[in-house]
């Protein structure tokens, strides 16, 4: 019995790295994503139940169901507050800890590495690197993404922290891998160095860049659960670890080429970089504002309307009136869609999973690639708390913050009503000019209330 319990364990394992693959595949399909998700959460499950099983657990097996129902419940009160403006965060927080989590195992990995010959030193060094940075990192991109901590320029002496913090952690790196003991006093400087460049590294990256930051976060979590998992001999480990770490990879490269960036200047632009903190609520000088009843005779009356959804929108959670909205509109005859910017909101897909949460219908829902020609034949865009993604100045302004990012280009559709509570900027605190263009009209206000205003308006056309 003892024999065959090992090879029940790798087989549980094997079966839940299976359901984690079959989940992840799943969740690239928006009408699969929900499938997807149970079937991620079901091979979890097994993995945990099959370490809980492990027979070298031993005496140990009763602080690990311990740990599991603190961390589980703490998980699940936390999963079930935030709103979905704070999604983004959330998930900083919970990739961070499991980067912190990879760089604990890797740490007593490395102090118990004299009684486990069989154990490559330098895969437990570079586990519990990837896994400290991304612990640090993320828990300075969390706040960040809510306005609590800013963004710090560089300075002489950042850059010459972060090289030495750099430095540091390479030469202790070696110095790890090359022994056979780990000293403590060597990895906990070194566990503290990697930590110090994880922060260093953070503070200097632009706000409207942070979810690529938090992309690169996720990555170096996946590489060190994968690490940790060679090291352990754990296939769910090694399977899962690889599958983010290659996943996270590719995302940061897709919002890279998204926002027409490299890599290199989201990471690192503000490293002796000086800039001006800009005003989020200064007032543009000529805004021409419009009121619920005129912007629903406005709508009413077109033949095609674009909705442009942005952070306005997951904020004040108006989804699901603005599906009640086009809805009324269709009724009436009028063709509606929706353009998606792959960075509207705070991480990619946040607006697609929002509009699917409403019932929008997925052939309704169109990203920027698709639909940007289609602006000139469009009789007026509906701009729902989105700023950035709309801005004209990413095409024509060196100065602006947003130079060269790619942009809907709502301005060149017959007319613009632009839903925004602030008077002109958005998250990047750049200035709009659109909302002082000729065919743009502003109905200020809460995205939610605004949109039930504009229903309000509508039914009583009839």
């Amino acid at each position: 019995m003892n024999h065959s319990l090992p090879l029940a364990v790798e087989l549980a394992w094997f079966f839940a790295a299976l359901l984690l693959l079959f989940g992840l595949r799943n969740l690239s399909i928006p009408s699969r994503a929900r499938n997807g998700l149970y079937l991620a959460a079901a091979g979890m499950v097994i993995a945990v139940l099959a370490g809980l099983a492990h027979p070298e657990l031993g005496a140990n097996l009763v602080m690990m169901i311990v740990a599991l129902l603190i961390g589980g419940s703490l998980a699940w009160w936390h999963a079930r507050r935030p709103a979905t403006s704070s999604v983004a965060a959330s998930i900083a927080i919970y990739s961070g800890l499991g980067g912190g989590a990879a760089a604990a195992i890797a740490t007593v990995t490395l102090l118990q590495i004299g009684e486990r010959p069989e154990v490559l030193p330098l895969v437990a060094v570079l586990g519990g690197f990837a896994g400290s940075v991304s612990l640090a990192g993320s828990l300075v991109a969390a706040p960040r993404l809510h306005g609590r901590l800013e963004r710090r320029s560089g300075t002489v002496q950042r850059q010459v922290a972060y090289l030495a913090s750099g430095v540091s952690v390479l030469l202790l790196g070696v110095l790890l891998s090359a022994s056979t003991t780990a000293h403590p006093i060597l990895l906990l400087l070194f566990l503290c160095l990697s930590l110090t460049f994880g922060v260093l590294m953070t503070l200097p990256v632009a706000v409207v860049d942070l979810p690529v930051a938090i992309s690169i976060f996720n990555a170096l979590s996946g590489l060190a659960v994968a690490l940790d998992g060679f090291v352990l001999g754990n296939t769910v480990m090694t399977v899962a670890g690889t599958v983010v770490f290659a996943a996270g990879l590719l995302l940061t490269r897709l919002m890279a080429r998204s926002a027409n960036r490299r890599l290199g200047e989201i990471m690192y632009s503000g490293f002796g970089v000086a800039f001006e903190d800009r005003t989020m609520d200064r007032p543009p000088d000529d805004v021409s504002l419009i009121d619920a009843d005129d912007a629903a005779v406005a709508l009413a009356y077109a033949r095609r309307i674009v909705v442009v959804p942005g952070f306005g929108m997951a904020t004040s959670q108006a989804q699901h009136k603005l599906r009640e909205l086009t809805q009324l509109l269709e009724e009436r005859g009028v063709e509606t869609a929706f353009a998606i910017h792959p960075v509207a909101g705070r991480m990619p897909g946040h607006m697609d999973v929002l509009l699917a949460e409403a019932g929008v219908p997925y052939d309704r829902i169109h990203d920027l690639a698709d639909i940007n020609e289609e602006f000139d034949k469009v009789d007026r865009v509906l701009v729902v708390g989105a700023s950035d993604i709309v801005n004209p100045a990413a095409r024509t302004d060196p100065d602006s913050p947003l130079y060269e990012l790619p942009i809907l280009d709502v301005d060149k559709s017959d007319g613009v009503i632009a839903l925004h509570r602030g008077t002109g900027t958005g998250y990047s605190g750049a200035e709009n000019p659109l909302f002082s263009a000729p065919g743009t009209r502003v109905l200020q206000g809460d995205a939610r209330q605004s949109v039930q205003d504009l229903i309000t308006a509508l039914k009583e056309l009839d």
